[in-house]
C-alpha cells in the first residue's frame, strides 16, 4: 500500500506497491506535461494566425524539450525574421490538437486502471 505524501512523491507504508504506484504516478505527470505542451503549441499558432496581417509581425514557435524523468517541457521564443506561415499554423494547431486528446486518453486511461486497483485492494 502507498500513500501520496506530495504530488508526485511517494512515501511506502508497506508491502513492494511502490515502484508500481511510482510508474502510475509517472505516467499521469508525463500525459500532464504532453497535454500542457499541446496547449502552448494551441495558443502559439492561434496568436500567429490572429495576427498574421499585422505589419512586422514576428512568429511565435514552440520548442519542446523530453525531460529526463519523463514528459516534455515547452518553451515559446519569437523568430529572427517577420512573416506569417499560415499552412505551418494550420497543421500545428491540428497536430497539437491530436497530441493533447492523446495524452488525455493516457490521463483517463491511468485514472480507470487507479481506480480499479483501488478497487481490488479495498
Amino acid at each position: 500500500m502507498c500513500l501520496l505524501a506530495k504530488p508526485g512523491h511517494l512515501r511506502e507504508t508497506r508491502g513492494s506497491n511502490v515502484s508500481k504506484s511510482k510508474a502510475m504516478a509517472s505516467i499521469t505527470s508525463i500525459a500532464l506535461s504532453g497535454m500542457n505542451a499541446a496547449q502552448t503549441q494551441l495558443n502559439a499558432s492561434a496568436h500567429n494566425i490572429a495576427n498574421m496581417n499585422t505589419d512586422g509581425f514576428k512568429r511565435q514557435q514552440v520548442t519542446q524539450t523530453a525531460l529526463a524523468q519523463g514528459g516534455v517541457s515547452a518553451s515559446v521564443e519569437t523568430a529572427e525574421v517577420a512573416g506569417s506561415a499560415l499552412l505551418t499554423d494550420v497543421v500545428t494547431q491540428l497536430q497539437a490538437k491530436h497530441a493533447f486528446i492523446a495524452n488525455l486518453a493516457v490521463f483517463k486511461t491511468h485514472d480507470k486502471l487507479a481506480g480499479a486497483l483501488l478497487d481490488k485492494s479495498a
